[in-house]
């Protein structure tokens, strides 16, 4: 990554985020050879942005009057800067404008340029609805496939099969054309052979998918892990990580993440799909020149992506608009709020349309509540959101600790043994629970569910009095054995869900929290909402229940707990707040739940900042080392630019170059010498007043460029920066004129700056490099990687475990 050496004839210019990045074992290393003023590398490039000149003679050439490939252009694992890409937007738009009045052409070509975002909406609003239905249909059928197939088709899922059957409601599971692996190969699913060979079987294909998918995932896009999440926020950020959102990792994502969850690991398809809709973002975003060619305009695309996934996770567009204002994005302007609710809106129409549950719902437990709730249910749906807060903080520091482990540890060189451990346990502990047995969504959705008169399930095995039944409303009975059965089985997958997703997410497969964090919400939830309705039916005398629940009422809904649970578990992980009540209540369909579902997200944000500030993805960021800047943190402390600047005292002098007294051979050698990424351009070195700055990358393109196409530049040619060439004898070689590389606007402060100005201007500006000043002379630099290392060093933390790593 880093250029250690300068080598003409070496560079390649690779400016697409499609091209796929090889990376080796179980962590990315963004380490930095030299760690004095690390600058960023690409800034600089357009004379339209510098102002700079273009004053030629046969003495002096000026190699970008057209600008070079690569120049002002990005390399791997670095930020881009923000102030740049918006001023080229406005320059192209500009130009554009005053095209459009000079030909009909030309103002066709205007229109075109204005309606192609919203062009690119709607593709990437049809491409993530399909994806997300092809996927939700694929793991479906999948997920059968460990218990059984279906003779009329192998391709149709226990529930499509049974479609046609001539049975009763109440044995639709049982119909004749879907038969068990031990019906298939015993003839019979009776008995105690019958049972183990189904278990052996429900093993076999769970291990065999979760292979397939971490051996595709290691082959083919080491990418495709995880959830995406974080990564994406950091992209969203300015950082770049080529191949990230590529192709290959969009390809083998979309593959895997239906293998994954058809192991029946502890995962969830939610998190992943915003990262596929991301890359179906980023790879259309080269259909079209002004989003391929501009980072910070690209970035805006994706925050509309990121909403578009959430809206066919959930089936819920306005909480996916909410979802990447409130946790993904960095940048969000009006602009793309609406553009991203135009494509959560053409993504979750086309999810409708494929219809992949065949319920015409978006997700598979979708629920509709109708009875009204008491304000004295408040008190149990803030226990719950206190559970979620606290559960929440427990998986963040035991998941962050297993993952550091990971790192550190041989662990990390065996990936795919690791996902066969833990698929392994996973199956054979959930084979004997039916509620761990079946997919995490359809738990979900028979948590969710309001008991009926024709549900069969264990958890509406009441005791039936159908004299006090009035209208389709049942009134709250008596629990039967069913239930208590249920509740034992419900608490046992409790504890294997709380612990065995600790050590399933961040494993080298695409895995999701969203769906067992909701989860284990939904199951604690439904407990207490079993566990009051019971208390309400025996004790409705009592002063709490006496003025709102009589005997034969229908006064607690345990579905509706499931929910409320299901809600603080994943605000306690996540930290949401808005976007999950708004996700929430697009699940159920009712607004009259909104109340109990903000007052759990709140208790459990509460609850679980006062343990831990972060939510899992911020600490992932950190774990990881991506420099990410949180914009929600506030910087309270009383330091000033020149205690953060490079060099510091007792430090070599920083490395400059002039304006116009360095010959080619002087530059090549400091490239040589440093691995700086950039530099301060001076007057000279005795006034150290500073002209601007240019940067590594495009020094060594301009002077590669220079020597092959132009005659006369040798080693002991002049380098000047200036719009006039200094005064030279008549011998001299031809001098080289590099002007439109150098930014003539760098970001600069005083020494006396407090640093919360200064990061604040890091955060709100997006710099990457800001130079340092005394009485307008250049003193030093500070880089986003010092400010991150500064504010570590602030909290106790180890500056060099923060960044990088």
């Amino acid at each position: 990554m880093n250029q250690k050496g300068y080598r003409r004839g070496s560079y390649q210019s690779s400016t697409s985020d499609e091209d796929m990045v090889e990376i080796t074992g179980a962590s990315l290393d963004f380490s930095m050879a030299d760690d004095d003023p690390p600058l960023d590398r690409e800034m600089g490039g357009f004379s339209s942005y510098n102002g700079g000149g273009m004053n030629g003679t046969s003495k002096m050439m000026d190699f970008l009057e057209e600008p070079l490939p690569g120049v002002g252009t990005y390399e791997d694992f670095n930020t881009i800067d923000w102030v740049r890409e918006k001023s080229r937007d406005r320059d192209r738009h500009r130009e554009i404008t005053s095209r459009s009045k000079e030909s009909t052409w030309a103002l066709i070509h205007s229109v075109s340029d204005a309606f192609s975002g919203w062009l690119l909406m709607l593709l990437i609003g049809l491409l993530a609805g399909s994806l997300a239905g092809l996927i939700d249909i694929s793991a479906h059928w999948m997920t059968d496939l460990k218990e059984g197939v279906c003779l009329a088709g192998f391709w149709f899922n226990h529930e499509h099969c049974c479609w046609k059957s001539n049975i009763t409601f109440t044995d639709r599971d049982k119909c004749p054309e879907w038969k068990s692996w031990s019906q298939l190969m015993i003839g019979h699913g009776e008995g105690a052979f019958a049972y183990i060979l189904n278990y052996f079987m429900y093993v076999i294909w769970a291990l065999l998918f979760s292979l397939l998918a971490v051996l595709l995932v290691k082959g083919f896009a080491p990418y495709a892990c995880g959830s995406g999440i974080p990564e994406i926020k950091t992209i969203l950020s300015g950082f770049i990580i080529r191949g990230y959102l590529g192709k290959w990792t969009l390809i083998i994502k979309t593959i895997t993440l239906v293998l994954a969850v058809s192991s029946g690991l502890s995962l969830g398809k939610e998190g992943p799909l915003v990262h596929v809709a991301c890359c179906c973002g980023n790879i259309l975003c080269h259909l079209f020149t002004k989003y391929r060619k501009n980072e910070a305009k690209r970035r805006e695309v994706l925050s509309a992506a990121a909403a578009a996934g959430v809206s066919v996770a959930f089936g819920a567009p306005i909480g996916g608009v909410l979802f990447s204002l409130e946790e993904v994005s960095y940048y969000f302007p009006l602009k793309t709020l609406w553009r991203s609710f135009f494509a959560a809106l053409v993504a979750a129409f086309t999810l409708r349309s494929i219809n992949p549950f065949g319920n015409s719902r978006l997700v598979l437990f979708y629920v509709e509540f109708h009875m009204p709730w008491h304000l004295l249910e408040l008190i149990p749906f803030i226990l719950l959101g206190i559970f979620g807060g606290l559960w929440g903080a427990f998986f963040i520091r035991s998941n962050i600790a297993w993952c550091r482990r990971r790192k550190t540890t041989k662990l990390g060189k065996y990936p795919v043994l690791e996902v066969f451990v833990v698929t392994a346990i996973t199956a054979i502990l959930a084979f004997p629970n039916e509620y761990t047995r079946m997919s995490t969504s359809e738990l979900i959705s028979e948590l969710f569910n309001d008991c009926g008169i024709l549900d069969s399930s264990k958890l509406c095995e009441y005791v039936n009095d159908f004299n006090s039944t009035k209208g389709d409303d049942l009134p709250d009975r008596a629990a039967g054995q069913g239930v208590y059965t249920a509740m034992w089985q419900l608490a046992l997958a409790l504890i294997m869900k709380v612990f065995i997703t600790i050590f399933t997410f961040g494993m080298k497969v695409p895995s999701g929290l969203f769906i067992p964090s909701m989860a284990v919400g939904a199951i604690a939830g439904r407990l207490l909402g079993v566990g009051m309705e019971q208390l309400a039916f025996y004790h409705h005398d009592w002063v709490i229940f006496s003025g709102w629940c009589s005997q034969g009422a229908d006064c607690i809904t345990p579905g509706l707990y499931a929910m409320v649970g299901a809600a603080a578990c994943l605000g306690g992980v996540t930290r949401m707040t808005v976007s999950l009540v708004v996700i929430m209540f697009e699940l159920t369909g009712g607004l009259e739940y909104i109340v109990p579902l903000m007052a759990a997200a709140m208790t459990s944000k509460w609850v679980a900042d006062a343990i831990g500030r972060e939510g899992i993805y911020d600490a992932h960021i950190r774990l990881n080392g991506y420099p990410f800047l949180e914009a929600k943190e506030e910087f309270s402390h009383k330091t000033l630019a020149m205690d953060v600047m490079r060099p510091r005292r007792n430090d070599p002098p920083l490395t400059v170059i002039t304006q116009d007294s360095m010959t080619v051979e002087d530059v090549e050698a400091i490239i040589n010498e440093t691995t700086y990424s950039g530099y301060p351009v001076v007057v000279s070195r005795e006034s150290q007043r500073l002209v601007g700055f240019v940067l590594r990358r495009d020094l060594i393109i301009s002077i590669e460029n220079a020597r092959k196409k132009q005659d006369g530049i040798v080693s002991t040619s002049i380098i000047y920066f200036t719009d006039h060439s200094p005064p030279l004898p008549p011998s001299s070689p031809s001098m080289l004129k590099l002007r439109s590389i150098l930014d003539l606007s760098p970001f600069t402060v005083t020494d006396q700056t407090p640093m919360e100005i200064v990061v604040d201007i890091f955060r709100k500006l997006g710099l990457r490099q800001c130079l340092v000043t005394h009485n307008g002379k250049l003193l030093g630099i500070i880089t986003k990687k010092d400010v991150l290392k500064h504010i570590a060093q602030l909290a106790n933390q180890d500056p060099d475990s923060i960044l990088f790593n």
